[in-house]
């Protein structure tokens, strides 16, 4: 019985961290992808976007985003999506006792406090946005994505 605990905690850990693709998000959301037009099909197959998509292709294309805003331009209703990705920073630190955070002693961004000898390398995973995309009245306005 532990054996086999083990083993499926062991596959759902593993299956979490399986990238979503669009292939992926269309075969989970078939009946999504159905009520899209041609266009927006051919577009979310590539993994694309282009203006005057919907929200939904944007979902099938390019995922969940990691933020959402909303608001007005022009009496129209407007919305902007983010996404996020994260990039290792390497550190090395060599002091002791009661520190503060992966940036050095002066605090700064991350900063933590606790107990520690701080020996050795330390990586820490730092988010930045990847891509945006704007809405206006529910259609993709204009986007932009890092290269």
């Amino acid at each position: 019985m532990k054996k086999l605990l083990t083993a499926l905690l062991l596959g759902l850990i593993v299956a979490s961290c399986a990238p979503s693709t669009p292939a992926t998000r269309i075969a989970n959301n078939p009946e999504q992808f159905d009520n899209l037009t041609n266009r927006e099909q051919e577009i979310v197959r590539q993994g694309g976007i282009a203006k005057g998509l919907s929200k939904d292709a944007v979902l099938l294309s390019w995922g969940e985003p990691a933020r959402r805003y909303e608001g007005s331009q022009g009496g129209k209703s407007t919305e902007r999506w983010d996404y996020s990705g994260s990039r290792p920073v390497y550190s090395t630190n060599f002091y002791g006792g009661y520190g503060y955070g992966r940036y050095g002693p002066y605090g700064g961004y991350g900063r933590y406090s606790g107990v520690g000898l701080g020996l050795g390398p330390e990586v820490t995973y730092i988010p930045y946005r990847t891509a945006t995309v704007w809405f206006v009245g529910h259609k993709v306005d204009s986007w932009e994505k890092i290269r």
